[in-house]
């Protein structure tokens, strides 16, 4: 008994190394086809040809800034035009849509004007003056961007500014906000760009702080207005970006 345990013990053993050479030496046949050509580990050549990875010490420029790019004549060069603006005929900001109606461009900025802020645009060296009127559900607002040499001439434009713009009618608004009608007025800048704007109801009611209506209208198409004039910024430094050479 004793006698024969050893000799399972033993044929096991053997059994075990066998299958574990088998293994391997199948292993080496499916990827080589000759297990004895292969080299072993110690003989492989090492190759030291091969460069180096190498780092620049050099940080790379920043992108450069859209601001840069409207805040002086010098290098805001795209085009200016009405649909560069305005584009479409329509504006949808979230769930609110405002239908766009007349448009206008002009060199001559004052005659968009009413009041003092003519003068206020000429005597700061005002180049053109784009208006766009939009409506919804009754109100009515005119927004318009003046146009000037550099950002500083802009923002003394708006510090200055008295009077207001004038309403635009035509492309199915109605006039409105003439006349003496209380309006809400607004006047900001950014850039070389300042930006106006004029609201009010259709049917000639004044507006007071109440008319949340008005409000909300005023603050879609002035914030439009803002991003519209951001974005001339982006475009343009994005292709500086794209052609340093340009």
């Amino acid at each position: 008994m004793i006698g024969g345990g050893a000799l399972a013990t033993v044929a096991i053993g053997a059994i075990v190394t066998t299958a574990v050479v088998t293994s391997n030496g199948g292993g080496k046949d499916k990827a080589d086809g000759n297990a004895s050509q292969l080299p072993a580990p110690a003989d492989l050549p090492e190759d030291t040809s091969a460069p180096a990875p190498s780092f620049s010490s050099v940080a790379p420029p920043p992108p450069p800034d859209p601001k840069d790019f409207i805040s002086s004549a010098k290098k805001d060069k795209a085009p200016i035009t009405v649909d560069g603006f305005f584009p479409g005929k329509k504006l949808t900001m979230g769930d609110r849509v405002h239908l766009k109606g007349a448009t206008s461009n002009s060199t001559k900025c004052a005659t968009g004007t009413q009041g003092a802020l003519g003068t206020v645009l000429a005597n700061n060296g005002c180049e053109q003056l784009i208006r766009a009127t939009y409506r919804k559900e009754g109100v009515a607002v005119t927004v318009g961007i003046a146009v000037f040499e550099t950002e500083a001439r802009a923002k003394k434009a708006v510090d200055q500014s008295s009077g207001g713009l004038a309403s635009l009618s035509g492309g199915g608004v109605d006039t409105f906000c003439r006349g003496g009608t209380v309006c809400l007025r607004t006047a900001n800048s950014y850039g070389r760009y300042a930006y106006f704007s004029v609201g009010g109801f259709l049917n000639g009611k004044r507006v007071t702080t109440a008319d949340k209506d008005v409000y909300a209208v005023n603050k879609d198409l002035t914030t439009f207005a803002f991003r519209q004039i951001h974005r001339r910024g982006q475009l343009q430094a994005s292709q500086a970006a794209a052609d340093p050479s340009s």
